[in-house]
């Protein structure tokens, strides 16, 4: 059963992809069999009429859908357009609409998953096609005169305007019928995908490749109308010259087309942002509240979130107010506001989305920023975890416990490991969801704030207590028991992966945005400035009184508790899992995990309250304490 249902798909995915490339070869090659309504080519113009004719045929063989009929009409519409000897361009526009909507209703593959490899593609090139083709890709291989009909010039220019990528692609895939080009399924998909592009490459000069550079970094608009690998594949320089004009259009396809990591780098970020919200108003209007909230945190978890790691080093700011007022949008959801309100709400957030995205272009950071952000992002994800980590030596050592020390240390070791293990995991493996990265970061920092509020709470007793060293000289061997050294490696253990897996994200955006030396300088920095803070840390805490020492503590944990909290619930809400009513009296301070929303500020007050209530009854219990039999000197 299984083999018949995927061979029933790979059947009409097959048909679908025939049907595309019949509709691709009359847009680019009708030109060549009919000239001002005259038949320039009659073998060509009756191709081009049987090529039409199957394209009715396999669109009536593909399985029922609301939008076949439509498909058909335009079929129908194509047909007598070449019946007619219409304009070339008339036919083009036709069989292009055709080809786009026929993809609309039966959806297949459009882009590669990975970047597709330049240097490869030249080689498979050189490799398979050149002998027909060309080096220079003029169709002047040395075969070529063997061949009838002779091998495309890819250096045609109009041939080249009206093609896309994916025309390509499915040629290289499957061939051409009634020529020498053929099929090349048996290459590996990344394989063809790349010859795709490097084919491309060849009807649009070097010169106009370096305009499309200048033209692409510098105006943030172009990123909106090629916002990823797949709308570049589909888009053809003709289509695009309707919009910026044919001397950008072919500049911007030349550059992306030797550049794809260009597009690659913001492929299903913002452009999806924009569409999921766009989409989330329409289902209010249709009366879809489930459906609309569901689009809106998608826009958030799916498409901003892979971004906010690169806008964080170059615009933290502007990170901020696009991620709060994104919130305020699902709010705003949950409390059933107008469809017009929340299409105003999504007008300043597209507004504030065109600067993400100029802050994003490429270009737009340099070696100083790049340096600068790694070692920044280093010191203030690795300090809060360093604060936690070296009290924790610093009560063990006080305490005279040193047999567990080695728990601490395997706590932080095991985090750091296992932080390198997630980077190789989210490069090559499997990538991190926005919902895993907020779930991580949420469920992480609540259970550090439970753990250090009971260990605020007794550290705070200790420095009360009057007899704190009959304390540490009978109770610490308990105290300290083998339970208690896995607790130990526990908490450093979760405090400091939370932080390395923000840090490995971060740093895994500003790794793609190149300047790999000034980054690495960067984190070498911080990993300096920590290693200093640490040993003055530590060392100051060994001068201090045992008292003091308590009291210092208990007051940092609860400071890192309060912080912990606010942050925890900011990123379950980002997940979806808590919900958002927004205080707009209330600054945002995401370093003190100070969020404009009630339930961020209802989770600090309670652990305010926790600790208000610990430390008084510790201060009571103290009171009634004897005073201690202190002998004489």
């Amino acid at each position: 059963m299984l083999v018949f249902v995927f061979g029933a798909a790979r059947a009409e995915t097959s048909d679908v992809e025939t049907t595309w490339r019949l509709l691709d070869y009359i847009a680019v090659d009708y030109a060549g069999a009919v000239s001002q309504g005259q038949i320039s080519s009659h073998l060509e113009y009756a191709e081009q009429n049987e090529f039409a004719a199957t394209v009715v045929e396999k669109l009536k063989a593909l399985p029922p859908k609301a939008e076949r009929q439509a498909l058909l009409a335009e079929a129908d519409r194509l047909q007598h357009a070449i019946g007619q000897k219409a304009d070339p361009e008339q036919v083009a526009e036709i069989a292009h609409h055709l080809a786009g909507a026929l993809l609309a209703a039966y959806p297949v593959p459009l882009a590669p998953k990975n970047v597709p490899d330049l240097a490869r593609g030249a080689a498979l090139y050189s490799q398979h096609c050149a002998a027909c083709h060309g080096e220079a890709g003029d169709g002047r291989g040395p075969d070529a005169a063997k061949l009838d009909p002779p091998p495309v010039a890819f250096t045609d220019a109009e041939r080249g305007r009206q093609r896309s990528v994916f025309g390509l692609y499915q040629v290289v895939t499957q061939g051409l019928d009634r020529t020498a080009m053929p099929s090349f399924e048996g290459l590996p998909l990344d394989d063809r995908w790349a010859l795709a592009f490097y084919a491309g490459r060849f009807a649009f000069s070097d010169a106009a490749a370096a305009e499309g550079e200048r033209l692409w970094k510098q105006d943030a608009s172009l990123h909106r109308l090629l916002p990823d690998l797949k709308t570049l594949i589909g888009t053809t320089p003709t289509a695009l010259a309707g919009k910026i004009g044919q001397d950008n259009a072919d500049a911007v396809i030349a550059y992306l087309r030797r550049h794809p990591d260009a597009v690659a780098r913001q492929d299903g970020s913002l452009s999806l942002v924009r569409s999921r919200l766009s989409q989330s108003v329409d289902a209010i209007r249709a009366g879809d509240q489930r459906r609309a909230g569901e689009l809106a945190l998608s826009a958030y978890l799916d498409g901003f979130e892979p971004v906010e790691p690169a806008l964080s080093v170059t615009n933290r700011t502007l990170l901020e107010r696009i991620e709060g007022l994104m919130g305020e949008y699902r709010a705003a959801l949950q409390v059933g506001e107008s469809a017009e309100m929340l299409s105003d709400r999504v007008q300043v957030i597209d507004g504030l989305l065109d600067d993400a995205e100029a802050a994003l272009s490429p270009g737009a950071g340099n070696a100083a920023s790049a340096f600068l952000g790694a070692a920044t992002i280093l010191l203030r994800e690795g300090l809060e975890a360093l604060l936690i980590v070296v009290a924790m030596i610093a009560f063990v050592r006080r305490s005279e416990r040193m047999d567990v020390m080695p728990y601490v240390h395997g706590g932080w070791v095991a985090a750091l490991v296992l932080g390198l293990l997630t980077w190789a995991l989210a490069r090559w493996v499997i990538g991190i969801s926005g919902a895993s990265r907020e779930l991580t970061e949420g469920f992480g920092s609540l259970f550090a704030a439970v753990v250090l509020l009971s260990v605020g709470i007794w550290m705070h007793g200790k420095a009360q207590a009057d007899e704190w060293q009959r304390y540490i000289r009978e109770k610490m061997s308990k105290g300290l028991s083998g339970r208690s050294a896995w607790f130990l490696f526990g908490l450093a253990f979760v405090v400091v992966y939370r932080e390395v897996f923000e840090t490995i994200l971060f740093y895994a955006a500003l790794w793609n945005q190149g300047n790999g030396g000034p980054i690495l300088a960067g984190g070498l920095s911080a990993c300096v400035a920590l290693a200093l803070i640490a040993w003055a840390m530590l060392r100051f805490s060994r001068s201090l009184p045992v008292g003091k020492f308590f009291a210092y503590s208990s007051w940092l944990m609860a400071v890192l508790t309060v912080v912990l909290a606010g942050k925890g619930i900011s990123a379950l809400q980002e997940a979806g899992i808590v919900g958002i009513a927004p205080v707009h009296s209330v600054p945002r301070l995401s370093m003190l995990g100070l969020f404009p929303t009630a339930q961020t500020i209802a989770a600090q007050l309670t652990v305010l309250a926790a600790l208000a209530i610990g430390f008084a009854v510790n201060r009571r219990r103290a009171s009634r304490q004897p005073e201690p039999n202190i002998p004489a000197a």
